[in-house]
C-alpha cells in the first residue's frame, strides 16, 4: 500500500541533518485536490506545511514529501489558462531557440510539459519535440493534438530510455518543475545523461527572493518542494558534472529564476550574472535562517489585520466571498483560517467550477456569479491577478461592492 506521504531528515540537496524550522503553515489538503458534489461531505487528508532552512547549503524546503501519485494523479493545473503564461512561452520560444540556434530538427525536451503550450511553440518553429508530463490524462490529451508526451516521471534512467529511442537532446526545458523534485541528485544526473555535449538545460523556477520580499506565500503548497536561490543551485549542478552559465531574474509567477545549464567545461562562457546575483543574495541576507524567521512574523502580523477586518464584518453582517480557486488559494483559505468566513470562491476556470474547495469545501462559481451573488466583501485570493481582476469586475464596484488584498498587506478597495 502506498504511504501518503513521508518526512525527509537530511537536506533533498546536499544530505547534511543540520535544518532549523522556519516557517510553520497549518497542515492542508493537497492544494488542487478540489472536489466535486459526490465528495463534499469525505475528509480529505491533510499534510504538514512546514519550511526548513539548511544551514549546510542554504536550501529552504519542506521535509515532508507527499506522494507524487497523490498530487499528480488528476492533476488539474494547465499553463493554457494561466494569465499571462501563453505568451510568456511563445515570447521564451524565440529568443531560446534564436539564442543557442539549434539545427532543424533538433531534439527539445520539455520536463513537466502540461498541457504542451510550450512545446507547440518550439515544434511550430521546426523542432523535434517530446514532453514528459505525469498526468496521465493530460499526457494522453497532448499527444493526441500531435505532442508526443510520455506519462511518467523524469528521471535517470528514463533520460537514459529517451536517449536510447531518440537520441541526445539539443535542448532540454524545465519551467517551474524543479521546485518539486524531491531527489534532485536523480534529476541532474538525468539531466547530464541526456544532454548533448554542446546542449542546454534551461529552467524557470521560483525564486525564495521575491517570495519573501514580496510576500508569496499562496507559491507554499506541497507540490512545491525546494525554494531555491543560486546558489544552492550552483552546488547541484556543480556536483553532477554541470554548471550553471547564466541565471536572469525574471517576473514570472510572482519572482522567478530563469538558468542555463551546460556540460561543465560546455562551449559557452560562464556569464557574470551568476556570481553577482550570489553576491546579492548573500548581502540581502539569504545564507542565514534569520530573514525566514523575520518573514514569519511580518506575516502574522498581516494575518492579524486581516481577520480582525474580516470578524468585525461579519458582526456587521456583512457576506464575504473569495476570488480565486489555484493551488495556492487553499494554502491562503488555511493561513488565514477563511473556511468559515467565506460563503464561495468565485474563479475564471472553467475547470473549478462548481467544484468545492479542498478541506474546507467552499462552493467555486464561475466569477460572472459575482453580480447574481453579490457579496458584500470580495477577498482577493489571486491577489497576485487583483488589477485585472478588478478591472473586469468594475460593475461589482459600483454597486457597492467592495474587494479586500490579503497580501502583500491588507487593504480595501
Amino acid at each position: 500500500m502506498m504511504k501518503p506521504f513521508f518526512k525527509r531528515n537530511t537536506c533533498r540537496l546536499c544530505h547534511d541533518n543540520d535544518l532549523e524550522h522556519v516557517l510553520a503553515f497549518p497542515a492542508t489538503p493537497v492544494g488542487d485536490e478540489y472536489v466535486g458534489a459526490e465528495r463534499v461531505d469525505d475528509i480529505q487528508n491533510i499534510y504538514p506545511l512546514d519550511l526548513y532552512f539548511c544551514n549546510s547549503c542554504g536550501l529552504l524546503q519542506l521535509l515532508d514529501v507527499v506522494a507524487p501519485e497523490i498530487i499528480y494523479g488528476e492533476y488539474m493545473y494547465q499553463t493554457s489558462i494561466s494569465l499571462g503564461l501563453p505568451e510568456h512561452f511563445q515570447k521564451n520560444a524565440d529568443e531560446m531557440l534564436h539564442r543557442i540556434n539549434p539545427p532543424p530538427g533538433a531534439l527539445v525536451v520539455d520536463i513537466g510539459s502540461n498541457d504542451g503550450t510550450f512545446l507547440r511553440a518550439i515544434q511550430n518553429r521546426g523542432m523535434r519535440v517530446l514532453g514528459i508530463e505525469p498526468a496521465r490524462e493530460m499526457a494522453q490529451k497532448v499527444t493526441d493534438s500531435g505532442i508526443e508526451t510520455l506519462a511518467t516521471f523524469f528521471s535517470s534512467e528514463l533520460a537514459r530510455q529517451i536517449k536510447k529511442d531518440y537520441g541526445e537532446s539539443a535542448i532540454i526545458t524545465a519551467n517551474n518543475v524543479m521546485a518539486n523534485i524531491d531527489d534532485l541528485a536523480d534529476f541532474a544526473e538525468g539531466i547530464r545523461e541526456l544532454l548533448a555535449p554542446d546542449g542546454v538545460f534551461l529552467f524557470e523556477t521560483g525564486y525564495v527572493v521575491d517570495l519573501i520580499q514580496n510576500s508569496v506565500i499562496d507559491n507554499i503548497y506541497h507540490e512545491h518542494l525546494c525554494y531555491f536561490r543560486v546558489k544552492p543551485l550552483v552546488n547541484l549542478f556543480n556536483n553532477h558534472g554541470l554548471e550553471v552559465i547564466e541565471v536572469e531574474h525574471i517576473s514570472t509567477k510572482g519572482g522567478s529564476l530563469r538558468g542555463t545549464i551546460q556540460m561543465a567545461n560546455g562551449p559557452r562562457t560562464v556569464s557574470s550574472s551568476v556570481s553577482e546575483q550570489i553576491a546579492l543574495e548573500t548581502r540581502l541576507g539569504y545564507d542565514n535562517a534569520e530573514i525566514y524567521q523575520g518573514f514569519a512574523s511580518r506575516m502574522d502580523m498581516v494575518k492579524k489585520e486581516l481577520l480582525a477586518r474580516l470578524h468585525d464584518l461579519k458582526t456587521q453582517g456583512k457576506t464575504i466571498a473569495g476570488y480565486g480557486a489555484s493551488v495556492g488559494v487553499t494554502t491562503l483559505l488555511y493561513y488565514y483560517e477563511l473556511g468559515d468566513i467565506l460563503t464561495y470562491l468565485f474563479d475564471d476556470n472553467p475547470s473549478k467550477h462548481h467544484l468545492f474547495s479542498p478541506g474546507h469545501h467552499i462552493p467555486v462559481l464561475p466569477s460572472h456569479e459575482i453580480h447574481d451573488k453579490k457579496p458584500d466583501y470580495i477577498v482577493v485570493l489571486a491577489w497576485r491577478y487583483a488589477t485585472p481582476i478588478m478591472q473586469k469586475h468594475q460593475q461589482y464596484q459600483e454597486q457597492d461592492g467592495h474587494f479586500i488584498l490579503p497580501l502583500p498587506e491588507v487593504k480595501v478597495i
